[in-house]
């Protein structure tokens, strides 16, 4: 008895977050370290426009694979800031090759955790460039505390939620989409 008393005050505990998670949670909800990127994107209430666009762009098993990546999310309050309608024709069949593009540009190659960004960005003098697998370069820096990516457009994205680790990288939620050069928004 004692024992089912103490684990149910555990779980009331976690459950209003008195007790530290080992992962951040991503608009409410949480996200799993043994779960991989496109299944804690689709857990998460704040990526369902990156959560359709990855399926639409064919991702979603690159992105299910072993990695390891790093994947700066860009939430729905980031799409939004893009006018609509270049969204819809994104979302085209016909301009799937363009949406992998913009995709990719969020994702690194590698497992970085926040704090080896900031050690690169420290090291490098107060910016350090970020090659993506779509083959964009992002400038990361530090602005305050925070780590903000700038795109080869002069768009800055800052990091509003760092090291969320899945099973094969890490999520950093962004709040701004980051596009190739060249790229309009």
């Amino acid at each position: 008895m004692k024992t089912k008393i103490l684990a149910t005050a555990a779980a009331a505990l976690f459950a209003t977050g008195a007790i530290a998670q080992d992962n951040p949670t991503v608009g409410g909800a949480p996200m799993m370290a043994d779960m991989n990127i496109v299944e804690n994107a689709m857990n998460s209430p704040i990526h369902t426009t990156l959560v359709a666009a990855v399926a639409q762009a064919g991702l979603v098993e690159t992105l299910q694979g072993p990695g390891p990546f790093t994947v700066f999310a860009p939430t729905d309050d980031a799409f939004a800031k893009l006018d609509a309608s270049a969204i819809e024709q994104l979302m085209m069949d016909e301009n799937k090759d363009q949406l992998a593009q913009i995709l990719t540009c969020h994702v690194v190659a590698a497992d970085a955790m926040s704090d080896a960004i900031m050690g690169m960005i420290s090291d490098d003098g107060g910016m350090h460039p970020v090659p993506t697998v779509g083959g964009c370069t992002l400038q990361a820096q530090m602005n305050g505390d925070e780590i903000t990516l700038t795109d080869e457009n002069g768009r800055t994205a800052t990091v509003t939620i760092a090291d969320v680790d899945q099973s094969n990288g890490v999520i950093h939620v962004i709040d701004t989409v980051l596009l190739p050069a060249g790229q309009a928004g």
